[in-house]
């Protein structure tokens, strides 16, 4: 009993392996890299899966069967908590990226499981979701480069430019408002902690209660640790 409910059911599992198995990853190398794509893919492709596994059997306790998650920047590394809420729970997982060329590798690979990525900006997802995924988006350097050092307290007070930062500070608040309010109350958002600021920001200037988990958990591609923060909670 206790070994079912620190592992995925097998079958799920196989399904992960197959869909990572599945994946051109000659065509995500310069995506994720500049060079040495097939590399980094040897290194990554398996804590990925090990990791990203781990992070979606912690979903499997949190959500319910049936709801629908809305999932920002999603890529390689979601494949297993996406996998699993499709497969395991019955649920509508919806995956938004801007990167067109990982979106064409991803979808091929998931041929097999009632889950599509898209090529849109997650804010235009239609309806309420009651679990949000934003994990390594608001901090990302190659989107944010003004804003992002700062998140992980490397910023330069010689270099900064208040005003690139100010706009990019608007495009992330703009697009932490656009998600949070298709949460459902109660609702999970699972993020990094470094982008915790940013919900907790969101849910004072509405007066909405949440509360932050205590447990921390990594992510195999960036390295930021992933939390799960209850929203609509006291």
């Amino acid at each position: 009993m206790k070994k079912s409910r620190t592992k995925l059911p097998p079958a799920t599992s196989r399904l992960i392996t197959e869909v990572y198995g599945r994946l051109d990853y000659g065509a995500l190398g310069p995506v994720y890299c500049y060079e040495g794509g097939d590399e980094f893919w040897r290194a990554k492709r398996g804590l990925c899966e090990r990791l990203g596994s781990r992070v979606a059997l912690l979903l499997k306790k949190k959500l319910r069967r049936g709801g629908r998650s809305l999932y920002v920047g999603a890529g390689v590394a979601e494949l297993p908590a996406l996998i699993l809420e499709t497969v395991e729970l019955g649920r509508a997982a919806e995956p938004y990226n801007l990167r067109r060329t990982e979106v064409s590798a991803l979808n091929p690979a998931c041929h097999s499981i009632p889950l599509t990525f898209h090529a849109m900006d997650a804010a235009k997802a239609k309806g309420r979701f009651d679990h949000l995924w934003i994990v390594s988006v608001l901090n990302d350097p190659e989107r944010f480069p003004h804003l992002s050092p700062l998140s992980y307290g490397r910023g330069n007070p010689l270099t900064l430019d208040p005003q690139k930062f100010e706009k990019e500070r608007r495009i992330v608040r703009a697009l932490v408002a656009g998600c949070m309010e298709k949460l459902t109350r109660p609702g999970l958002v699972t993020t990094t902690t470094e982008e915790v600021i940013w919900i907790a920001e969101w849910c004072h200037r509405h007066r909405v209660p949440y509360l932050v988990g205590k447990r921390y958990y990594p992510t195999a591609l960036v390295g930021d640790p992933i939390c799960f923060i209850r929203v609509g909670t006291e």
